[in-house]
């Protein structure tokens, strides 16, 4: 990928919409909605790197209510020719083809390596990377099994999607202190990870979510280790101009 002069690379992840209730989350969605409109006259591509909902099931012909100024503005900027990226996080596993036929956005399950100008990007949500956390590494391959997902689809939406609110928001990163702490070098998966993919080739930036915690962490004299933080404290998100890659707060004046 090639940034066209004056042309820059957004990034963000974790917003929970729809927790922990419909109304608080709008207020962080037509707040969302807003750094959208504001980065779309100069960007080039974005990467949303997963949890932009609390809990997301497609059905094959039904999809979750709510959510419309996002949705209706993701797929404004889709239309504008801007690349949207989209990484399923461990709120929003449950995916099927919406994003991709009706907002034109890219989906991935996995993580995904990519240049950019000079620079090399390792980019995933980062849920199950690192050492540790085996009893979610084994819930998360019963989630995913499409066997899995067929016994969940013939559940009434009305049922299956009050279920699944009740147990993402009875098992998700911002209901605890414990999960937001940083742990330090030594002991934070994702940086474990990183130095340990290090070995494997070399990138210049190494970029997750999940962890909702705004970090920059170099590894070596060029590679860095990055988390977007979140939108429901930080409202953190990423920025590349071709050179250089920079944390930054949403701050809107007009909130």
């Amino acid at each position: 990928m090639k940034l066209q002069n004056k042309k820059k690379i957004y990034f963000a992840s974790d917003n929970h919409l729809g927790a922990p209730s419909n109304d608080i989350s709008r207020v962080r969605e037509k707040k969302f909605v807003n750094w959208l409109d504001f980065i779309k006259k100069d960007a080039s591509s974005i990467f949303l790197l997963g949890d932009l909902f609390d809990f997301w099931f497609e059905y094959k012909t039904v999809v979750p209510k709510g959510f419309t100024r996002v949705l209706g503005k993701l797929a404004e900027i889709s239309d504008l020719g801007i690349k949207i990226n989209f990484f399923v996080g461990n709120h929003d596993l449950w995916m099927r083809d919406y994003f991709q036929k009706e907002l034109g956005i890219e989906v991935h399950h996995k993580p995904l390596t990519t240049q950019i100008n000079e620079s090399k990007f390792f980019l995933a949500h980062g849920d199950g990377l690192g050492p540790g956390d085996h009893g979610y590494k084994l819930i998360k391959k019963v989630f995913i099994n499409p066997l899995s997902k067929w016994i969940f689809s013939w559940i009434h939406p009305d049922i299956g999607m009050s279920l699944g609110k009740y147990l993402s928001q009875k098992n998700k990163l911002i209901s605890g202190d414990k999960n937001v702490k940083f742990l330090g070098e030594q002991k934070e998966p994702l940086v474990v990870f990183s130095k340990a993919k290090l070995k494997e080739q070399h990138f210049d930036y190494l970029i997750f979510g999940h962890r909702h915690i705004p970090i920059e962490i170099p590894l070596n004299e060029k590679a860095n280790y990055i988390n977007l933080g979140d939108w429901f404290k930080s409202y953190t998100y990423g920025v590349f101009d071709g050179k250089k890659f920079e944390l930054k707060v949403w701050n809107n004046l007009n909130d």
